[in-house]
């Protein structure tokens, strides 16, 4: 668990400049995907028995463009969330405008979800709308869902990009280096990235360790026997 201070400042530091949801989501995409579409390719293809060079040809060019492919991606669906938030913002600055009573009757309605009532319920309901900005990223929260922070479709794609060039060059280091028995090291080396990344982000959640890294193997494995089964239909 992870502890914070509770002083007024730190309080007031904190709650003034939330984190948003940050970038793990993106670097444990990016990771998993990363390592599993780069050893599908090299068990794909060192199933079908072909040579080394065309494994690591298609490897590298897998981590690049898939890599780059995943970014941007990455970076117009963050682009698309965040034009969204700025969408529904417009919505409400006009409704307010425009229907000001049934607003501010949308307001009582999410405080009142959130156990206000009476005289508190009218005080509080008072406060959120002589506040415009307030009153706007209350609804963006209650009506529709939406996170206040707003996403960073930039740092979402470097973070998708860089996670997946790095996990994506495991499974071919043994062939880059010409090392003996490449593939059974490929292997291993992939199931080790696969565990690890699993593991590693058991840290921001309720899982312990090892379960973690083992379902993101699991699944990772799964992947790759896929793979490696097909590949090896076409072995002459």
């Amino acid at each position: 668990m992870t502890d914070h201070g509770h002083s007024q400042q730190e309080i007031s530091e904190r709650i003034n400049a939330p984190p948003g949801r940050g970038v793990l989501r993106d670097v444990v995409y990016g990771g998993i995907d990363g390592s599993v579409t780069t050893f599908a390719i090299v068990a794909g293809v060192a199933g079908a028995g072909l040579s080394p060079f065309v494994i690591v040809a298609l490897g590298l060019a897998n981590v690049l463009a898939d890599g780059f492919s995943m970014a941007a991606g990455n970076y117009s669906g963050t682009k698309a969330e965040l034009d969204n938030i700025r969408r529904i913002r417009a919505i409400e600055e006009q409704h307010i405008m425009l229907y000001p009573g049934g607003e501010r009757r949308e307001v009582r309605e999410i405080l009142a979800q959130k156990g206000l009532s009476g005289r508190v319920l009218e005080e509080a309901t008072d406060a959120i709308t002589s506040n415009h900005d307030n009153w706007i990223d209350l609804m963006i929260e209650g009506e529709y869902g939406l996170s206040g922070v707003d996403p960073h479709p930039v740092k979402a794609a470097m973070a998708t990009f860089f996670a997946f060039l790095v996990a994506g060059m495991i499974p071919l280091l043994p062939f880059l280096l010409s090392m003996g028995n490449a593939f059974t090291l490929s292997a291993w080396m992939t199931a080790g990235m696969f565990f690890a990344i699993g593991a590693i982000k058991s840290r921001w959640s309720l899982a312990p360790w090892w379960r973690s890294g083992g379902e993101t193997l699991l699944i990772g494995g799964l992947a790759a026997s896929i793979a490696f089964f097909v590949g090896s239909l076409f072995h002459p």
